[in-house]
C-alpha cells in the first residue's frame, strides 16, 4: 500500500479536481452546493469550468503561501508537491507518494503531518501494483527508415504464407523498433504479444524502451523478480481480458495466456534458451513455435547471428527469411583489427600484461574524446587454474573433477558447478612451498590491471558476481549508459542485444578460449560471441573499433568475423556437419546416466549401449566419458543417438521406452540417475 497525497481544505476546491476525473466531479458538485451556484454552473460550459476552477486554485494557492511565510519548510514542501503532481496542468497530473515527496523536498514526515493537519493537504492510501514502470507520457511510435520499412513489409508477407520467420539483421540495425511496430499492430487488434530475451541482463534496457510506448500495457517477468511480483503477473494474464505485452525469458513461456497474437523470440541464437537442470529440459526457442501454433500465432525469431539450425529451417523454406543487412543511419560495422598475442610473446611485449600495446593505445585514445570502452573476457574470478610451481599440485573440488577458480575479491578457491569453496592456502598442502602461480585469467585479473593502467577511469565488471540482484544488474547497465563508467568489463552478457550509444573500443581479451572448446558448435558459438560483442562497438553516427586479440590471427574463422561472413561461416560448418552426422542434418539425442558408483556406472552404461546398438545400429554411439566426469560428487557417461532429420521420431521413443524397461530388471540399475536431452544446446 502507498500513502498518496492530494491537495485539500484551502487548495482543494481549485487543485483536486485536476488529480483524478472522478475526483474533479465531486470536488465541483461540492462547490457548486456550498455557493448555492448549482444551476448556473451547471449551464455553463466545461471550458468556462476549468476556467473558473483555475481562478479558484489561483486565489487559494496565494491565501495557502500567504499562510506559509513564516513556515518555509511547510512552504518548500508544498512547492514540491505541486512541481511532482503537476497540479495545475490537468494533462499532466500525477499522484505523488509520501515517500516520493520527503525525498524530493528532504523534508521529515513532521512537516507533512503539519500540512495534513492544517488541511493544505490530505492522504489516503491505494494499493499499488509492483509492474508498473512509472512514465509520465507515452511516446510515440518513431518511423522506420526505408530498409526497416521494407524489412517490416516483408514480414507482414511471409506471415500470410508461413506461421514462423526469421528475421536476420545486422547489429544496430534496428530490429527493435521493427518488433515494436508489430507488437503495436497486435495488441491494437486486442491480442497478447510475447516478447522473449536470452537474459535478464537485457530486460533492464527493453523495459524502459517499450514502457515508454506501451505503458501499464507491458509486463515484466523473469526470476530476478520476487515470488509476489511474478504471482501478480501470472493473476493479471489468468483473470484479464486487456491486450498486455510481456517481457520475459523462457520461463515466461508457461504463463496463462488466452489469446497470443505473437511471440518475439529476440538473440534467437544464444544457448541459454536452452533449459538444462533441473527438468524440464527444452528449448524455449521450439517451445515457443510450439506455443504459437496451439494460439494460432506468429512467431518471429530475430538476430544478428542466427543459429546454424534456424538459418538452415529458413533458407531451405520450413521457416521465411527476411534480412536486414544495413545499420540504422547508414552506420559504418566496426572496424576489427587482430593483435598477434602469441608473437607479442615471444618478443616479451605482452609478458607481464594481459592487453596488447594496440589495445591500450585505442582505450587511451577512447577516453581521451570521452568516449567509453568495453572488455570481453568470457571467464569470471580472477584465475582458473592455481598451480605449485615445485610440485604441481593444482586445487581440486571435492564434488567434481574439475579445478578451482580463484576469485580474489573473497580470497576464495570456488567451483563454478556446484559452488564448493575454500580459502586460498599460504602454501601447497603437499610440498609446503608457498610459490603458487596463478595462470589464466578472469573478469577480476582484468579489471585490476585495467585499474592500474587507466586510474583516473571509473570501471566496473558485469558477471555473475557482480550481478547477482536485479538492482546489481539495473545499476552496472544504468551506470554505464549514463556515462558514469568509462569501461566495462563483462562475460557473455556482454553480447546480448546491449546498446549503448557512445562506445568506441571492444576488446576482446583471448579469443582462442571461444575456439577451442570440445564441441561441434564450438566454431559457430566463437562467431556468434565475437561478432555480437564487435556490435556494441560504433553504434549511431560512430565507426567503431575492435580488437581482437589471438594467437591464430590467421585462422579462418578470424578471417570470417574480421569480414563479418556469416554466410560463409554457415556454408562451412553445414559442409562439415553433413558430412559428421550432425544438426541440422541429424538430430541427437543424449543419454545422460549418473552414479556415485563408478564401476556399477561403467557396466550399465555398455549394456545400455548394447541394447540400443542391437536396435538402432551405427546410430548408436558410446558410451563416452564427458570432458568433466564427475559434478556434484556424481560420475557421469553419455551415449549419444544420432537420427536422420527425415526419420520418424515417434518408433524411435518407443525403442527407449523398450530398452529403459528392460535395464530396470538389472537391480545395480537403480543406482542410476538417467535423464534424455534431446537436441543439446
Amino acid at each position: 500500500m502507498n500513502i498518496i497525497l492530494l491537495p485539500a481544505g484551502i487548495i482543494a476546491g481549485a487543485v483536486i479536481g485536476y488529480l483524478t476525473a472522478g475526483r474533479k466531479a465531486a470536488a465541483l458538485k461540492t462547490q457548486v452546493e456550498a455557493a448555492g451556484e448549482r444551476e448556473a454552473l451547471l449551464n455553463r460550459t466545461a471550458e468556462e469550468r476549468i476556467a473558473r476552477e483555475r481562478s479558484i486554485a489561483e486565489e487559494r494557492l496565494q491565501e495557502a503561501f500567504a499562510d506559509f511565510k513564516r513556515a518555509k519548510k511547510q512552504e518548500l514542501l508544498l512547492v514540491c508537491f505541486l512541481d511532482l503532481s503537476h497540479a495545475l496542468n490537468p494533462a499532466l497530473t500525477v499522484e505523488v507518494s509520501k515517500k516520493e515527496l520527503l525525498e524530493r523536498s528532504g523534508c521529515s514526515s513532521t512537516i507533512l503531518d503539519g500540512l495534513l493537519k492544517r488541511g493544505v493537504l490530505e492522504s489516503y492510501e491505494k494499493e499499488v501494483g509492483r509492474l508498473q514502470v512509472p512514465v509520465c507520457r507515452l511516446q510515440p511510435l518513431s518511423s522506420l527508415s526505408p530498409a526497416q520499412e521494407k524489412a517490416y513489409s516483408e514480414i507482414h508477407d511471409t506471415f500470410t504464407s508461413k506461421d514462423v520467420c526469421l528475421l536476420h539483421g545486422v547489429t544496430s540495425s534496428g530490429k527493435t523498433e521493427i518488433y515494436v511496430r508489430l507488437i503495436d499492430e497486435v495488441l491494437k487488434l486486442g491480442r497478447q504479444v510475447l516478447y522473449m530475451l536470452p537474459e535478464i541482463a537485457i530486460t533492464t534496457q527493453i523495459t524502459e524502451r517499450l514502457a515508454k510506448l506501451f505503458g501499464n500495457k507491458l509486463l515484466v517477468y523473469h526470476s530476478k523478480f520476487s515470488d509476489n511480483e511474478r504471482v501478480e503477473v501470472w493473476n493479471k494474464l489468468l483473470h484479464g481480458n486487456e491486450p498486455m505485452v510481456v517481457l520475459g525469458v523462457r520461463s515466461s513461456l508457461f504463463l496463462p495466456f488466452k489469446d497470443l497474437g505473437l511471440i518475439i523470440v529476440d538473440e534467437e541464437h544464444e544457448n541459454t534458451y536452452k533449459q538444462q537442470d533441473p527438468a524440464p529440459r527444452y528449448h524455449a526457442r521450439n517451445a515457443a513455435i510450439v506455443l504459437a501454433g496451439m494460439h494460432g500465432a506468429k512467431t518471429l525469431l530475430g538476430s544478428a547471428t542466427p543459429s546454424i539450425d534456424s538459418y538452415f529451417n529458413a533458407t531451405t523454406g520450413k521457416y521465411g527469411l527476411v534480412e536486414l543487412v544495413t545499420r540504422y543511419g547508414d552506420c559504418l560495422m566496426p572496424e576489427i583489427i587482430t593483435a598477434d598475442i602469441k608473437e607479442l610473446k615471444r618478443k616479451k611485449i605482452m609478458k607481464d600484461t594481459l592487453f596488447s600495446p594496440l589495445l591500450v593505445e585505442k582505450v587511451n585514445a577512447s577516453l581521451a574524446r570521452g568516449e567509453q570502452a568495453i572488455l570481453f573476457q568470457n571467464r569470471r574470478g580472477f584465475a582458473p587454474l592455481i598451480e605449485c610451481k615445485s610440485c604441481g599440485w593444482v586445487p581440486h573440488c571435492v564434488n567434481c573433477d574439475v579445478s578451482l577458480t580463484y576469485h580474489k575479491y573473497h580470497n576464495q578457491l570456488v567451483c563454478h558447478y556446484c559452488g564448493y569453496t575454500i580459502q586460498l592456502p599460504p602454501h601447497c598442502p603437499e610440498c609446503q612451498s608457498t610459490e603458487l602461480k596463478m595462470m589464466g585469467f578472469g573478469t577480476e585479473k582484468v579489471e585490476e590491471e585495467i585499474a592500474s593502467l587507466f586510474p583516473s577511469a571509473k570501471v566496473e565488471r558485469l558477471d555473475f558476481d557482480t550481478a547477482r540482484t536485479r538492482t546489481a544488474y539495473e545499476r552496472i547497465i544504468s551506470d554505464f549508459e549514463k556515462g558514469k563508467t568509462q569501461i566495462l568489463i563483462g562475460t557473455q552478457m556482454l553480447s546480448k542485444g546491449l546498446d549503448f550509444g557512445n562506445v568506441s573500443v571492444v576488446g576482446i581479451l583471448n579469443a582462442d578460449n571461444l575456439m577451442n572448446y570440445p564441441d561441434f558448435r564450438a566454431h559457430e558459438r566463437a562467431f556468434q560471441l565475437m561478432v555480437q560483442v564487435s556490435g556494441r562497438a560504433g553504434r549511431r553516427d560512430k565507426r567503431g573499433t575492435v580488437v581482437l586479440q589471438t594467437s591464430q590471427p590467421e585462422h579462418p574463422l578470424i578471417r570470417m568475423v574480421q569480414h563479418f561472413a556469416y554466410k560463409e561461416m554457415v556454408r562451412l560448418q553445414l559442409s562439415e556437419r553433413s558430412m559428421f552426422r550432425y544438426p541440422p542434418y541429424y538430430r541427437l539425442i543424449v543419454l545422460v546416466l549418473r552414479s556415485r558408483n563408478e564401476s556399477v556406472l561403467q557396466e550399465l552404461s555398455v549394456i545400455y549401449a548394447e541394447k540400443l546398438h542391437a536396435r538402432l545400429g551405427e546410430r548408436v554411439l558410446g558410451p563416452v566419458t564427458p570432458p568433466v566426469t564427475r559434478v556434484q560428487t556424481l560420475h557421469i557417461k553419455k551415449i549419444v543417438l544420432k537420427i536422420e532429420i527425415a526419420a520418424a521420431i515417434a518408433p524411435v521413443r518407443e525403442i527407449l521406452e523398450a530398452v529403459h524397461s528392460e535395464m530396470q530388471r538389472y537391480l545395480p540399475f537403480r543406482q542410476l540417475l538417467v535423464h534424455y536431452d534431446v537436441d543439446p544446446a
